[in-house]
């Protein structure tokens, strides 16, 4: 066999060595219609996770309103309350309208990431206190972590909030 012969074959070999790794790679990887029901699997149980967090702790804390998010920002729910406070000064009685609010959201879909994302936000007293972010690769997700980080959240706040922060 001659030098051009051997250099085909070789060429040919390479060629379908690159085929078998596309084709093997295109099975491993999830089609964009699998990544929304994946993620849509992911938000429900994440947002249960968070419904119920956000419950316990409103439960905790008389005077929040519990409601469930549903919108184009995400899914997930948040808990609120109002409070007046009545300072007395020097010589006038003053009032202040403060407010505390906390959500946790999960983030929508996105075919360009490919990630399932949490976003934490939180408010005592006119204050921002807490804003926080977590993400993981959809095909990668730890769900038992990603529960310890809402739960987390939440004991945050709450520990925050009892403190009078």
């Amino acid at each position: 066999m001659d030098f051009e012969s051997r250099l085909s074959q070789a060429i040919q070999r390479g060629e379908q060595t690159r085929e078998a790794r596309q084709h093997a790679r295109e099975q491993k990887a999830l089609s964009e219609e699998e990544l929304r029901n994946l993620h849509s699997s992911i938000r429900l149980d994440f947002s249960e996770r968070i419904e119920s967090g956000l419950r316990q702790l409103a439960d905790h804390f008389p005077g929040f309103r519990f409601e469930t998010v549903v919108s184009e920002d995400g899914w997930g729910a948040r808990i609120s309350r109002d409070d007046v406070n009545l300072s007395r000064s020097s010589n006038a009685r003053r009032s202040a309208n403060l407010y505390s609010r906390f959500q946790i959201l999960i983030m929508p879909f996105s075919a360009r990431a490919k990630i399932i994302e949490a976003h934490a936000k939180g408010t005592i007293r006119n204050r921002e206190i807490l804003n926080r972010n977590s993400f993981q690769f959809l095909t990668e997700c730890d769900r038992e972590r990603f529960h310890e980080v809402i739960d987390q959240w939440v004991l945050e706040y709450a520990e925050k909030f009892a403190a009078g922060e």
